[in-house]
């Protein structure tokens, strides 16, 4: 039997673009830091538990973007832990940037299948004999082009099809990482002074699950205060919340509730975001980004 280990999803896909696609790295055009957490299906052990911290700044007379991300995915008896370096190439347009990225990854990829128990008569499975523990080394790549209202890209992650059980596990369970492809977009519409009408996508495929596609739409409302919705397909709604604190400083959180019959065995997935920039000058009026 064979399986693909996808990479972990978020509800607020669009505050870790870094994550998907190293084109993004310092389209912000100051230095930008974003952490996220989610606590998916909250009631079911073993349930997926993920954390990232990106951190991306332009250089070179923002010619270029550099990022970096730390990440932590725990799923059962597994846990993959590590972290990543982009680099973007910027390319100055009359209305935005276009940007061509790079990427490395390292992680850790660890998991306790002696632990996991058979049930029943069947008191042995070759499949789960031997744990699994090895170190992964992986690349993407992407393009990416924004103005101020606009946003569009596309992405290619884990490129590279390593092994994830080790050797000795036999043929009973091959597990591997596969290719990711990521394409989203997003556009803001200006309904008045006050309001803003700001919908996304995310469009993920990957070899061995369906096409997935999450689908966003946020209202703003002095720039200030966003409230929204979304839909995954065939997965779950959710319901969006955003603060625009400071012009530094940005709250994010998100509630998501299944629409499958997973919804009779958890009661819901909190998200949570906080995003930090700095750089700014001081006195200096600075424009509402919503990408």
């Amino acid at each position: 039997m064979s399986w693909a280990q996808q990479d972990a999803m978020y509800t607020q896909y669009m505050f870790n673009t870094l994550a998907i696609n190293p084109a993004y790295a310092g389209s912000r055009n100051v230095i930008s830091a974003t952490a996220l957490y989610r606590n998916q299906w909250t009631g079911i052990d073993g349930a997926p538990r993920t954390g990232t911290l990106t951190v991306d700044a332009p250089i070179m007379n923002k010619r270029l973007g550099i990022g970096f991300q730390v990440f932590s995915d725990k799923l059962g008896v597994t846990q993959t832990t590590g972290g990543s370096a982009a680099l973007a190439y910027r390319i100055r347009l009359e209305k935005g940037s276009l940007a061509f990225g790079i990427q490395t990854s390292m992680s850790h990829f660890n998991a306790r299948y002696s632990s996991i128990s058979l049930g029943g008569n069947q008191s042995f499975d070759p499949a789960f004999v031997n744990d699994a523990s090895k170190v992964l080394f992986n690349v993407g790549t992407g393009v990416y082009y924004n103005s101020d209202k606009f946003y569009l890209g596309l992405s290619a992650q884990d490129l590279l099809t390593n092994k994830l059980n080790n050797s000795g596990n036999g043929d009973a369970l091959q597990a591997s990482q596969v290719p990711h492809l990521f394409l989203t977009a997003g556009y803001v519409f200006p309904l008045s002074s006050d309001f803003k009408l700001k919908p996304s996508f995310l469009i993920k495929g990957v070899k061995g699950a369906p096409i997935e596609a999450d689908l966003n739409a946020s209202l703003w409302i002095k720039d200030v205060l966003a409230i929204g919705a979304g839909y995954r397909s065939s997965a779950d709604i959710a319901a969006l919340l955003e603060v625009q604190a400071t012009p530094q400083l940005r709250f994010g959180y998100s509630y998501d509730r299944s629409t499958t019959q997973l919804r009779n065995f958890n009661s819901g997935s909190h998200e949570i975001m906080l995003r930090y920039e700095f750089g700014f000058e001081r006195n200096k009026i600075i424009s509402p980004r919503f990408f």
